[in-house]
């Protein structure tokens, strides 16, 4: 303000500033009426916002993802409200991220990389994705997630052990298939995607092109005959990339997150019996945000 207090004009303030003549009138105009408290930064936000979603309507969008922890995809088709403006609302009341939260009780626990690198095979079947993710076994009665961490007294040594639940996917339908099985041995693993690709072609799926894994032992010495038989050319993943094979990774996920750990089970015979229900709710109901709200088998033939 020191030129202004010189007597400059404001066109001339202007000129030597590099800045336009409204710039130089508003803050000449806050100064004069405030003084300096006038020249403190303020938001550019609008005094008056008359399209911005109503208090009422951000409360239910609020609310439902507390209670339902689902993204903006479903919950924007459950409320009758864009998605879009779902994922603006979760912003505004900072919400974290569901990859931040645990499945079960929505607390904050991680933050988690994405990758903004993604592809899609053009058809069914031209590339599926294989893997497998190791859940500890629920104790007769309940583990930690029923009674808590300080009523339960776990034996890592003769404790109840692992269940391996094995995934198959498809890249361009997203079509899954899981079954957990005793171990990840060659044996299991080709008994499993046999029985896998036999299911893909219930559904529609009858020719698989490409199997993709991980490089791990039992993959590349066990699957060789079963890709022999079903025509398909076994491919793995660059060593340390797990993201190659991000397909199958995401729905480890969310196998974690809306099957295994999204309710308390008092046994691990309750929690396995209820994976063939939920695998046919998530090919069948469950919205894909990646096939724009719709569930796999809408992108596979009738059969």
């Amino acid at each position: 303000m020191a030129r202004y207090r010189a007597g400059w004009p404001r066109a001339h303030i202007a000129a030597a500033m590099g800045i336009s003549r409204t710039c130089v009138h508003k803050w000449i105009t806050r100064y004069e009426t405030e003084g300096e408290a006038g020249l403190i930064d303020r938001s550019s936000r609008p005094h008056t916002m008359p399209t911005r979603t109503p208090a009422a309507v951000e409360t239910r969008i609020v609310a439902l993802r507390l209670r339902s922890r689902r993204g903006p995809d479903w919950l924007g088709a459950e409320l009758g409200v864009p998605a879009r403006t779902v994922s603006r609302v979760l912003r505004r009341h900072r919400a974290p991220y569901l990859r931040e939260c645990d499945p079960l009780t929505g607390v904050v626990i991680r933050a988690s990389k994405t990758t903004t690198v993604r592809y899609e095979r053009a058809c069914p079947g031209e590339l599926v994705h294989m893997d497998v993710k190791k859940l500890g076994r629920i104790p007769a009665g309940g583990g930690w997630r029923a009674h808590g961490r300080d009523a339960v007294v776990r034996d890592r040594v003769n404790g109840p052990g692992f269940d391996y639940v094995h995934s198959l996917v498809d890249d361009h339908s997203r079509l899954a298939y899981s079954e957990i099985l005793a171990d990840e041995k060659g044996t299991t693993c080709a008994g499993f995607s046999a029985r896998a690709a036999t299911y893909f072609a219930d559904h529609g799926i009858t020719r698989i092109q490409r199997l993709m894994t991980d490089n791990a032992w039992a993959y590349k010495h066990s699957l060789r005959g079963v890709c022999a038989d079903l025509g398909a050319k076994q491919i793995f993943i660059r060593p340390h990339c797990p993201w190659q094979n991000g397909k199958v990774e995401r729905l480890n996920r969310t196998l974690q997150t809306e099957w295994a750990y999204r309710q308390v089970f008092t046994s691990n015979t309750e929690r396995a019996a209820a994976l063939a229900p939920w695998i046919e709710y998530y090919n069948t109901r469950r919205r894909h945000s990646a096939l724009d709200g719709h569930p796999p088998i809408s992108r596979l033939q009738p059969t």
